[in-house]
């Protein structure tokens, strides 16, 4: 993959992105707070863009979303390092009880 294939799937992914935590946003508020991890402040913002402004935002070369799971102990519970399958859901439980609780710390 060249450069120039990058920036396109960079904008597509924005695009994508943005489309998604709108349609979120306005289905479920609260809901959409957790699971994408942004501000009240944000999805403001978000809910209100047109799909003009979606489109001249997603156009940047830089990801708009991020990866929120930078801690290795959230990923070993997700993907299930060294447990049998029956842990699983388990696992995932507690990754997620971890998760909800770093995005109450940042709101």
């Amino acid at each position: 993959m060249n450069a120039d294939q990058i920036l396109v799937e960079i904008r597509e992914t924005n695009l994508s992105y943005l489309m998604l935590a709108q349609s979120l946003i306005r289905a479920d508020r609260e809901q959409a707070l957790f699971r994408l991890g942004i501000s009240e402040e944000t999805a403001d913002l978000i809910a209100v863009l047109t799909p003009a402004q979606m489109m001249k935002v997603a156009a940047g070369n830089t990801l708009l979303c991020r990866m929120r799971i930078d801690d290795d102990m959230v990923w070993g519970l997700l993907t299930n390092h060294g447990k049998s399958s029956a842990n699983e859901s388990v696992g995932r439980l507690h990754a997620s009880i971890l998760m909800a609780g770093r995005h109450q710390e940042a709101a």
